[in-house]
């Protein structure tokens, strides 16, 4: 059995001060994807870079303060790729991917376009040359899961005010049908949803600070575990933790009946 668990930290040194560094080794997780480390590798401390048992591997974004991804592992990777071969966006800092024996775990931080509409076209960039990609690894025979946080509620179960956010970033139709494109055409399978196919306010891992959003479980279901259909079919237990705060995302683990 292998336990992942991926978080998006909204930035390393602010979820180390909220005690993510003291929760994550009582989870005896096999492996941890975060994202958004808002850090470069002079701001890493032995402990970010490298937890008591655990190996870390990182890509950080040219911009300071901004993005970054990365995996932490127990067992060392048989190989590591930083990026996935698109210069706009690797200098971003949004992916890292571990390969294990046959198996490999990547961390990925999807661009969000809610800040301006430059930003917005800048996510259907990505997503129309992240989709090939995950096509060719869906195809490589590799068994893959690829965590993070994709800044996509896929359907109307998958957000508290899906009504009122249909021409807002993150539920847009355009995105939303992309999603479908990658479960439905290219054959990645949504890990949670597997599992719990019905559910809605439990299933939310992020909250707006605006308001009372957190207070009243006014949540978006954003971060996933995309597996392959191989991968997927093993996957017997999700959680996500919201007894600690340590950024306005929850960490989402998935246990799953395989091995390295």
């Amino acid at each position: 059995m292998i336990k992942i668990i991926s978080a998006n930290l909204n930035g390393i040194r602010s979820a180390a001060k909220k005690g993510f560094f003291e929760w994550m080794p009582e989870q005896s997780a096999d492996f941890v994807c975060v994202q958004e480390l808002k850090a470069q590798a002079p701001d890493m401390t032995p402990e970010f870079l490298a937890p008591p048992g655990y190996h870390g591997h990182f890509h950080y974004a040219e911009k300071k303060g901004y993005s970054g991804a990365g995996v932490y592992s127990r067992r060392k990777p048989d190989a590591v790729q930083i990026g996935f071969g698109c210069p706009e966006f690797d200098a971003e800092g949004r992916y890292v991917q571990c390969d294990f024996g046959k198996l490999s775990v990547i961390s990925v931080y999807c661009p969000s376009g809610s800040s301006s509409e430059e930003r917005q076209q800048a996510k259907f960039r990505f997503m129309d040359l992240f989709l090939p990609h995950l096509a060719e690894l869906h195809a490589s025979g590799r068994e893959v899961v690829v965590c993070g946080d994709w800044n996509i509620a896929h359907k109307e179960i998958d957000l508290k005010n899906w009504c009122s956010n249909q021409k807002n970033s993150g539920f847009l139709p355009e995105e939303r049908a992309w999603m479908t494109r990658l479960f439905d055409e290219v054959g990645w399978v949504d890990v949670y949803r597997r599992l719990h196919p019905d559910t809605t306010g439990d299933a939310y891992t992020w909250w707006s600070n605006r308001g009372q959003a957190w207070a009243n479980n006014v949540g978006w279901r954003i971060d996933y575990h995309v597996a392959t259909p191989g991968l997927a079919a093993t996957a017997h237990a999700a959680s996500i933790h919201k007894a600690s705060r340590f950024s306005d995302h929850a960490p989402l683990s998935i246990s799953y009946n395989t091995s390295l």
